[in-house]
């Protein structure tokens, strides 16, 4: 029935989306918004795509999808046009989450839309974008994150070169920007009157995320009388964004004795405090270290004792342990077992499945002073096409299956 609580309550969207960028809207619905999900008559594949699928639904479906309406339109019909007219002259956006121009070639693109209403924030989210020389080209989320230079691939004993185990970039950070940019666009119409068009690409999120290591290479092109390292490393250059950490002491994960921890003691403070809390103020009389951001990097013997310390805890009682003396030591947890992690527990409490379908995260804003929706399980192709006919276009009962008898909504194939 759509969100009646939220901030977004009020917040009109139709969208016309395939598979995974869909979710430009997701963070929508988990703050109130309403998006009416414009489905062709033989749904949205993404149902079936990927694994794991749960009681016949892809998970990405139930995820991405939870809380929209679906209506289906054969949009080369020219009575569902009209009511496609007739619902972005109600709307505040119109999401096009495929390839770019698909809506416009069906005479549905943003000129067109505004005419019927100037207010409207139309955006396109696509893989590459609308322009450059891959633009048309077809691909698939993971694509935005090996052209974005995010994973390495790796070779198994036979050789053969494969995916390694990673967490998605374009495809979450994409539809993030995007709804970032939705709402900019909706602020600005609310208060001019004139909407805008946006478009986003996954892969240009994708690269934008990881600016510290694209930019600090950029940097390093300059001379290093220009550009240095940091004080604590006597302006050595290290090795671009995340892989500088490599050689690290102070700024390592070492082994416990039940798993991992991560040791961040770069500041001198924090690192004295270890040494008092372990009693072993030998090490920091040993080596006290810059005050900031030394992480005293390739000091082997350093690490061969703090490996020795670390394995005395387990990675619970260092972290119950590192408030009390104020040190900074954090879990690494795997994505099978960060759901058992106390932070976890209170932070993102699951939605549960009976709602769902399947277990899923809550959105991460948490509203302090006003109560947040829970999304509706993701619809089933036109599961609430008479329903949105009848509540905002107003159509009766004959109307809606007169359109039905002419096939504006499709038959599924």
């Amino acid at each position: 029935m759509g969100n009646n609580s939220g901030l977004l309550k009020g917040v009109r969207v139709i969208e016309c989306s395939l598979l995974g960028p869909a979710a430009i809207t997701s963070h929508l619905i988990d703050l109130g918004a309403e998006v009416i999900k414009v489905e062709p008559p033989q749904g949205d594949y993404v149902r079936q795509m990927t694994w794991p699928i749960v009681e016949g639904d892809s998970l990405m479906h139930l995820h991405i999808n939870r809380g929209k309406r679906s209506i289906t339109l054969d949009l080369k019909n020219p009575e569902a046009k009209e009511i496609f007219f007739q619902l972005a002259k109600n709307a505040d956006a119109v999401v096009e989450a495929m390839r770019p121009g698909t809506l416009e070639k069906l005479g549905l693109g943003y000129e067109a839309l505004k005419k019927v209403n100037p207010r409207v924030v139309f955006i396109t989210i696509s893989g590459y974008g609308m322009t450059g020389p891959y633009a048309k080209m077809p691909s698939h989320g993971v694509a935005y994150d090996t052209w974005a230079g995010l994973i390495k691939p790796e070779y198994d004993e036979a050789g053969f070169c494969s995916i390694p185990e990673h967490p998605s970039m374009g495809i979450h950070a994409g539809p993030l920007f995007g709804a970032f940019g939705i709402l900019a666009g909706i602020i600005s119409a609310r208060e001019t009157g004139t909407g805008c068009r946006l478009e986003i690409a996954q892969s240009d999120a994708a690269a934008y995320m990881d600016w510290y290591r694209s930019e600090s290479w950029r940097a390093y092109e300059r001379p290093q009388s220009e550009v240095t390292g940091n004080a604590s490393d006597n302006f050595e250059r290290r090795a671009p964004g995340t892989a500088g950490m490599k050689e690290g002491v102070r700024y390592q994960i070492y082994e416990s004795s039940d798993g991992h921890v991560l040791f961040m003691a770069s500041e001198r403070e924090f690192w004295e405090n270890f040494c008092r809390g372990v009693d072993r103020i030998d090490l920091f009389e040993r080596w006290p270290g810059e005050k900031f951001a030394d992480h005293a990097r390739n000091n082997t013997e350093l690490r061969t004792e703090l490996r020795k310390i670390f394995l005395t805890r387990t990675s619970a009682e260092w972290i119950s342990w590192s408030s009390e003396v104020n040190t900074p030591i954090a879990p690494v947890n795997t994505p099978e077992n960060i759901a058992r992690d106390p932070q976890f527990q209170h932070r993102l409490p699951w939605i549960t499945q009976d709602r769902l379908g399947a277990d899923q995260l809550p959105t991460p804003i948490q509203v302090l002073d006003h109560e947040q929706p829970i999304p509706d399980r993701a619809p089933t192709v036109g599961q609430h096409t008479d329903s949105v006919l009848a509540e905002i276009l107003g159509y009766d009962s004959d109307q809606i299956s007169e359109l039905r008898a002419a096939g504006v909504f499709g038959t599924a194939k």
